[in-house]
């Protein structure tokens, strides 16, 4: 008799399976991009049937949502990781910075253009909210010049994005300045937008991070 909670040999079996398809999607994805993903591509490089690939996943979408869940999952974790060894503003962007050079297709499906008539179903809202919560959390402690912008009242009334994180509207403002200019830079760089312009982006993603970590102007 299996021991509640042990894997049995067929679920251990159906979760290898699960896990060669979900590498031969990357693969995919890496050379065809996300909108191009083929379960029978991807059968057919495995020696499976269409039908024996659909028994692990119902479709391509079900496959999508668990590459996007991954990604998510693996940002959040290295956030939380980095929150909890006391990283500031300045930790969360190396942080972030480090994951997306580890595996740029990895970046762009979550962060990049969105894959035409794919709708990401609500637990993934719920772990792309929980990255949210890490950098409004760190953007409290900051302190920046008074906003001349009107953007902090915007975001007094437009907070739908921050769930029901206390943060005042200048963590607000830090936060989402901090997410929105360290995206910009990450996606022209694993873009390849900065190539023969003669200067090392590390050098520009640091020197804004920088700027965003003591005072987000």
């Amino acid at each position: 008799m299996v021991g509640k909670g042990k894997e049995t040999p067929r679920e251990r079996y159906r979760s290898q399976v699960r896990a060669e398809i979900k590498e031969r999607a990357w693969e995919q994805i890496a050379t065809a991009g996300a909108p191009g993903l083929s379960l029978n591509a991807i059968a057919k490089r495995m020696g499976m049937s269409g039908p024996a690939l659909y028994r692990y996943f119902a479709g391509r979408d079900e496959l999508i949502t668990e590459l996007i869940r991954d990604a998510y999952r693996g940002l959040a974790d290295a956030f939380r990781a980095a929150a909890a060894s006391g990283a500031d503003l300045d930790g969360l962007g190396c942080a972030l910075r480090a994951w997306a050079l580890d595996d740029p297709q990895r970046y762009f499906l979550v962060y990049g253009t969105p894959v035409p008539g794919y709708h990401a179903p609500e637990d993934v809202t719920t772990i792309a909210r929980e990255i949210m919560t890490v950098i409004l959390d760190a953007a409290r402690s900051v302190e920046d010049p008074a906003d001349t912008t009107g953007l902090d009242d915007h975001l007094a009334g437009h907070r739908e994005w921050a769930g029901d994180h206390p943060a005042d509207p200048a963590a607000l403002r830090r936060a989402l300045s901090f997410w929105t200019r360290l995206h910009g830079v990450l996606s022209l760089e694993l873009a390849g937008h900065f190539t023969g312009m003669g200067f090392d982006p590390a050098v520009l993603y640091g020197a804004e991070l920088d700027r965003l970590a003591h005072a987000v102007r």
